[in-house]
């Protein structure tokens, strides 16, 4: 076996394997020990983090920051993945934000020249905009984490009435708008809930027993039990306009219906604590939406309308 081929095979079996010996390797590849440490020796000088043990039970080991082996992408490829990474920079808060900065970096350096100034060509004609926002969420990564291995954290967490401490069970993070969000298990409330992320002032481990969430997901999993809350029928009428603005709107989506020109409906339920939510964002959609049904809702505009035209002082 050619050592360009061999050197190539061995990152991908110690990356899998994790932890080995030079003999199990040496059985493993047909050549000798010494063969095998001056490998290895020239894929830690490449920047495979290895890490050797001595003793009996002594080996080697590949530290957790581990570099995958080399991908082959085409141009197309690589082009999609760089602006993927670099449209991230609109958010003032990522849970990965050193390693997307690193691995930025890193495509940009490696690439062909033509390559390059194909990209820069494209960087003021070509976006992915997101809302900038001023709000930091710094407990990112330790949320994703603790969503990842189902562990259960005490946080910190400032409401819009109060400040007091949670304990939670993360599902997953996600944003939306700019800002950021985690869906989670809540304790206090046997609840599934969303927290705003830059609303939590501290994230540490809780020795509370988690629940068996392994199941749920992002994908699966509701914002809160809608069965638990008493529900109020939907029904409205959109314009080709409403319906692009309720498409925009998670929590309508699922009840909205296209007709063949563009127009819709929504037809479905909300929950009547959220009769204020949505009674400012159909306010917001303007007469691009007649709400129908349900009246709480109509008498919610309303009124809300009403305290607009006071705060202004119209007539």
């Amino acid at each position: 076996m050619p050592k360009s081929k061999r050197l190539l095979e061995l990152m991908l079996t110690v990356n899998r394997k994790r932890k080995f010996t030079v003999k199990q390797l040496a059985q493993e590849f047909g050549v000798s020990t010494r063969t095998i440490l001056r490998d290895l020796q020239e894929l830690s000088e490449l920047g495979v983090p290895l890490y050797s043990e001595v003793g009996p039970h002594g080996g080697y080991q590949v530290l957790k920051e581990r570099i995958l082996p080399p991908i082959a992408f085409t141009e197309e490829e690589a082009v999609a993945i760089f602006f993927a990474i670099h449209a991230l920079r609109h958010y003032s808060s990522l849970p990965f934000a050193a390693e997307a900065s690193s691995a930025l970096k890193k495509f940009y350096q490696f690439m062909p020249q033509d390559v390059r100034d194909r990209i820069e060509q494209m960087r003021n004609r070509v976006d992915f905009i997101t809302p900038t926002r001023q709000a930091s969420s710094p407990y990112l990564p330790v949320l994703l984490d603790a969503a990842i291995l189902q562990n259960v954290l005490r946080i910190d967490y400032e409401s819009k009435d109060k400040r007091a401490a949670r304990h939670i069970q993360p599902i997953g993070i996600y944003t939306r708008n700019g800002l950021w969000y985690c869906r989670a298990y809540s304790f206090q409330n046997d609840d599934i809930r969303v927290f705003r992320c830059d609303r939590i002032h501290s994230a540490v481990p809780s020795d509370t027993k988690p629940r068996d969430l392994w199941h749920m997901h992002l994908g699966n999993s509701p914002s809160n039990h809608v069965e638990e809350q008493e529900q109020l029928v939907l029904l409205t009428e959109l314009t080709k306009t409403g319906v692009q603005a309720c498409e925009a709107e998670p929590g309508l989506v699922a009840q909205l219906h296209i007709r063949e020109d563009g127009t819709g409906w929504l037809e479905g339920s909300i929950a009547k604590r959220d009769v204020l939510y949505f009674a400012k964002f159909f306010i917001g959609v303007g007469k691009d939406v007649t709400v129908k049904h349900p009246p709480e809702l109509l008498d919610c505009m309303k009124s809300y309308l009403s305290e607009l035209s006071s705060h202004y002082s119209f007539s």
